[in-house]
């Protein structure tokens, strides 16, 4: 298939993910859309939509796992990879890295084997079937630090504010995070984070307002 090939409307598909893998980059054309259709294959009764910018995949009402393409890499995520028995997994859900769980991807050789994918896509599903949630506040020290999923994507696609981020001493990472996980609606969540894009691209900290190098 061209990589400049139009992606062709399924019923199960939401258009905006369509237009959104059409608008990539020509290198993460194939690995966005064989992903999707990964996704898919495990997964029938998944329904996709379009969170914080980015392709999200929902299963049972929570978000099953995530995928995004930028400049020179594309990122996929595991909603609840700090759950999954994979190590590596783990490790880069609890990382605090912007590089999604399989790292950073630049060509389909940088995914795994589908076998490998579609293990992963069950074990997921499974968490997801079985209700288990991720704890909000899941450590109280810097190296157990866990920065949330979103978080990670919006950073990724932001470079002055990921710079800034991952720049920031522990206390100022942890206040961002703790400032989204407080959030009791989506909504809130989703202007919060927002917000906190905009000021960590001017370098800001989360109570940057009551620091005298701000006033």
């Amino acid at each position: 298939m061209n990589s400049k090939e139009k992606t062709q409307f399924h019923p199960s598909h939401d258009r905006r993910i369509d237009t959104y893998i059409n608008k990539s980059q020509a290198f993460a054309e194939p690995i966005l859309r064989h992903l999707r259709a990964l996704v898919h294959q495990a997964c029938p009764e998944v329904k996709e939509t379009i969170k914080w910018g980015m392709p999200h995949f929902m299963y049972k009402g929570e978000i099953l796992c995530s995928m995004a393409g930028f400049k020179a890499h594309c990122v996929f995520l595991f909603w609840k990879g700090a759950l999954m028995q994979d190590s590596v997994l783990r490790e880069n859900a609890a990382g605090g890295t912007a590089m999604g769980l399989l790292g950073k991807i630049t060509e389909m050789d940088d995914l795994p084997e589908d076998k490998q994918m579609l293990a992963y896509l069950y074990e997921a599903m499974e968490l997801n079937e079985k209700g288990v949630k991720l704890p909000k506040n899941p450590s109280k020290s810097k190296m157990d630090l866990v920065v949330p999923e979103d978080l990670k994507l919006a950073l990724e696609a932001n470079t002055e504010a990921l710079d800034t981020f991952e720049n920031f001493s522990y206390s100022n990472q942890k206040e961002y995070i703790e400032w989204l996980d407080e959030a009791k609606t989506e909504n809130t969540r989703n202007r919060r984070l927002k917000t906190a894009i905009a000021y960590m691209e001017e370098g800001k900290p989360r109570n940057w307002k009551y620091m005298k190098k701000w006033k």
